[in-house]
């Protein structure tokens, strides 16, 4: 099993699966675009006996670019892990108190966030990508959690992971529009006169919007690798029928 594990922490599952040529369907892990649903739910398996945890201990959401957010209960358990049709609907984070449950996020050139609380047993993942990252889903979130859940975010840890990098997310003046209206994303954007095309850095951008939450910057980690240069990445810009990496996250009982 190809993956790429994040966080030191002993009681923390952090990582994210890797692109394999030797892995049928090159290791996809999304029912919602595949060839063959079984070899999905065979590569999930797989991830699940590396991880030494059931299947059916997974949860996933149907993501829509949306600004939307889920609490995980211990009811939720098997969401999205078998079938689509039980995905948690219209959602693109989710967090959970409960130890031993895995949340998922799926991602091609989007950008993955996991993160978890130092003391309290929260744990969480998102997905952003460009639509989420205006919709400031990332910065939302960890608003939400401060101010319904009463949670620290100064004993937040962050990982950003992998995702499409500033020089392959090239867009026009209107995706563009929408950064610049952000107030606060100007910094992470350039224009290419040979192109006539803008560069956004997603993944900075996101993280500015974990720091404008509240999180110190050093426990914020960002993976630079590009999904759409590296052989290990799947890149929808490069190819609209890819598969889709999963984002994990869980925390054991101590």
């Amino acid at each position: 099993m190809k993956i790429k594990k994040y966080f030191t922490n002993s009681n923390v599952l952090a990582g994210t699966t890797l692109k394999n040529d030797s892995v049928p369907e090159l290791n996809n892990m999304a029912l919602h675009t595949c060839q063959q649903a079984d070899v999905v739910l065979e590569n999930r398996q797989q991830l699940a006996n590396f991880l030494g945890v059931p299947l059916s201990d997974f949860v996933s959401a149907n993501q829509t670019h949306s600004a939307n957010f889920y609490r995980v209960t211990n009811e939720d358990k098997g969401r999205g892990a078998h079938e689509l049709d039980t995905a948690i609907p219209n959602t693109d984070a989710l967090y959970t108190y409960e130890p031993n449950i895995i949340l998922c996020s799926f991602t091609a050139d989007c950008v993955p966030v996991m993160f978890y609380h130092e003391t309290n047993g929260l744990i969480g993942v998102i997905h952003s990508g460009w639509q989420g990252t205006i919709k400031e889903i990332t910065l939302k979130l960890f608003q939400h959690l401060k101010t319904e859940e009463k949670c620290q975010l100064e004993k937040v840890h962050v990982q950003i992971g992998m995702a499409l990098s500033q020089e392959k997310f090239e867009v026009d003046e209107d995706v563009y529009t929408k950064f610049k209206d952000l107030g606060y994303a100007d910094v992470f954007m350039y224009f290419n006169k040979e192109t006539n095309k803008y560069h956004i850095d997603n993944q900075l951008v996101v993280k500015k919007q974990c720091e404008l939450a509240g999180i110190p910057t050093d426990q914020i980690f960002v993976d630079r690798t590009c999904t759409f240069v590296n052989e290990e990445g799947f890149s929808y810009r490069q190819d609209k029928k890819c598969g889709r990496h999963l984002s994990f996250m869980m925390r054991e009982n101590e």
